[in-house]
């Protein structure tokens, strides 16, 4: 489970982003950074045990730094006000689908899939879901998966129109039309908190596991 404190850190993270109350609450960051290191680990090691890729990593190749880049942005708080990691083939920096873990105060989430993945990954998964469709559609509909991410595929990166080489009638346009593939489900503060906390995140990576594989095929 994550501690308390990195919770309590977040919180008030949340209500003091300024470099100055972070450089006098380093102690208590450092503490929340190795809470969520040893969570990692544990993770790498539970899904690990449903995917070789995921055992190779390290907790450092799946975490992300605190610091935001505000350089293009009208937001100029300098930290994020979430510790979060990604368990994909290759790690973060890698071009995969993978599945993510948000730890933030009132707005905790899993998310899985593959999010804006450059043209030509892009058109591979496409053609991928164009030429498999039932087995895709599959996935999707499975019991398990439907009643976990009772959402569906997010609808917030599509195209208006069908994307070129592809008819308005093509049985799979409603798929074809993203340009991110991604499901996601919200985690409560007591979810964060419980002492299953690595079982059950395993249990949601298990689930999706079926669409990683598919979309990582390409």
């Amino acid at each position: 489970m994550i501690q308390k404190t990195t919770i309590q850190f977040l919180t008030d993270l949340k209500k003091n982003n300024s470099k100055e109350w972070f450089d006098d609450n380093r102690k208590r960051y450092e503490v929340a950074k190795e809470d969520v290191k040893d969570i990692t680990e544990k993770l790498i090691q539970a899904i690990g045990a449903h995917d070789e890729d995921i055992a190779q990593l390290l907790a450092k190749d799946c975490t992300f730094r605190i610091n935001r880049d505000v350089r293009f942005s009208k937001n100029k708080a300098p930290y994020k006000t979430n510790i979060s990691c990604i368990f994909s083939k290759g790690g973060k920096k890698a071009a995969t689908a993978g599945f993510y873990v948000h730890i933030e105060t009132g707005a905790a989430f899993v998310a899985a899939g593959y999010w804006a993945p450059e043209p030509n990954k892009l058109a591979s998964v496409r053609q991928e879901i164009d030429y498999n469709l039932d087995d895709w559609k599959k996935i999707l509909n499975a019991k398990k998966f439907k009643a976990t991410f009772e959402n569906g595929l997010s609808q917030d990166d599509i195209l208006q129109r069908p994307p070129k080489g592809y008819d308005a009638e093509n049985p799979a346009i409603e798929f074809l039309k993203l340009k991110s593939f991604i499901v996601s489900k919200k985690l409560s503060d007591a979810e964060l908190l419980d002492k299953d906390f690595v079982k059950n995140i395993t249990t949601l990576y298990t689930v999706v596991k079926p669409m990683l594989d598919f979309l990582n095929i390409v």
